[in-house]
């Protein structure tokens, strides 16, 4: 494909999600209907898209429009590229721009265009961090670094940079975790690298790491929202451990034996019915759903699907989980609570609330981190009885 065509297949691709389709289901249908592009045309189409995703407002500025086309134009204006040189009408290549699309709109001004945001949410970030709101909404309209979580239980860090090393991906120790590396140079080999498909190494943000490393100690571990498993994963890696997954759809569990079995631990999964049966745990951690806002920069869809009616059911659903959670968790054991969320409402404002209906209990650590080179945004508390 010519750098045109990628654009003009980008174009295809946000109208389709603009018309209701999600981003990852969008460049799907793409692909499958698009067998000539190779790897590098597919990763530069998703390149395009998600940097439209992430700057939005800022796009439709510059592209005077909402339309994919608009928004690839105002993507390409900010960037400081000449979209005269990929609309050229040749080939595949988008139409060339008319006269109204070569006028060059004055720099935005107004803060929710400026820091990509819809307009109801910066209250939210301004609350929440303060000083760091402008930054923080800054860095989540970058790309966000490729983190990679080392499994213990088979390495340690120089053994697993050795490995990925001779498969051409350079890394650098991260700072947040001990099991933590960040990738400078050969992201998209990883997947087909020895050191990821035999369990050497996985990818999880830093930040998530950390959360799992704040965990005191304690035999019998529950992680109750496991999703995918990758907190499931890196607790078994941890000597010590025995940890149980549990997801209330258990659909999203469906990969954590696959990968369980690559790492080279064992991960029982518990249905809603045999939880109280298999407790209490030591620790129960709850990585609840949230709105995602700390990791942005990697679905920054989701900071315009979100919606205030979306953002309070999300919140009814935490305090749902904590206090369910809370039962299985052994006298003297610890209710770990997580999100990657950056918004105070997701995070203190439900472990005060959780404090106030369940008196008895106490917290022992609170913690957030910033969304930056290291990591997402993430926030965990630890709570105890009294």
């Amino acid at each position: 494909m010519t750098p045109g065509a990628r654009v003009a297949a980008a174009i295809e691709i946000l109208d389709a999600i603009a018309g209701g389709l999600a981003a990852e289901q969008a460049l799907t249908r793409w692909a499958r209907a698009s067998r000539f592009a190779g790897s590098k045309d597919r990763a530069a189409v998703r390149d395009h898209v998600f940097d439209v995703l992430r700057r939005r407002r800022t796009a439709a500025h510059y592209g005077r429009g909402e339309t994919g086309r608009s928004l690839m134009i105002g993507a390409l204006v900010e960037a400081g590229a000449d979209p005269n040189q990929l609309f050229t009408g040749e080939g595949h290549a988008p139409a060339p721009p008319s006269a109204a699309e070569r006028e060059m709109p004055a720099a935005p001004t107004d803060r929710p265009i400026l820091w990509n945001l819809p307009d109801w949410l910066l209250p939210h970030i301004e609350s929440s961090l303060g000083d760091r709101a402008e930054v923080t909404a800054r860095a989540l309209q970058d790309r966000a670094p490729v983190f990679l979580r080392v499994n213990k239980a088979k390495t340690n860090r120089s053994g697993a940079q050795k490995m990925l090393h001779d498969a051409g991906i350079e890394t650098v120790e991260n700072p947040l975790s001990g099991t933590a590396l960040t990738v400078i140079e050969g992201a998209r080999r990883i997947r087909n690298s020895n050191a990821f498909s035999e369990g050497y190494v996985e990818l999880q943000d830093a930040s998530s790491q950390t959360v799992v490393d704040l965990l005191p100690p304690g035999e019998r571990v529950l992680d109750y929202c496991a999703g995918g498993g990758g907190k499931s994963l890196a607790i078994a890696a941890q000597p010590d451990r025995t940890v149980f997954a549990h997801d209330s759809n258990p659909g999203r569990m469906r990969d954590l034996p696959l990968r369980a079995a690559r790492a080279g631990v064992r991960i029982p999964q518990l249905a809603k019915g045999a939880l109280a049966g298999a407790g209490p745990f030591e620790i129960v951690l709850c990585d609840a759903p949230c709105s995602g806002s700390g990791a942005w920069r990697r679905a920054p869809e989701g900071k315009w699907r979100l919606t205030p009616e979306a953002l309070e059911d999300l919140i009814a659903l935490q305090d749902s989980i904590l206090a369910q959670a809370a039962r299985l968790v052994a006298p003297g054991g610890t209710l770990a609570y997580a999100t990657c969320s950056l918004f105070r409402i997701e995070n203190e404002a439900r472990v005060q609330a959780f404090l106030e209906s369940n008196p008895g209990w106490q917290v022992t650590l609170e913690e957030r981190f910033d969304v930056g080179n290291s990591g997402d945004g993430f926030f965990t508390a630890h709570l105890t009885r009294v």
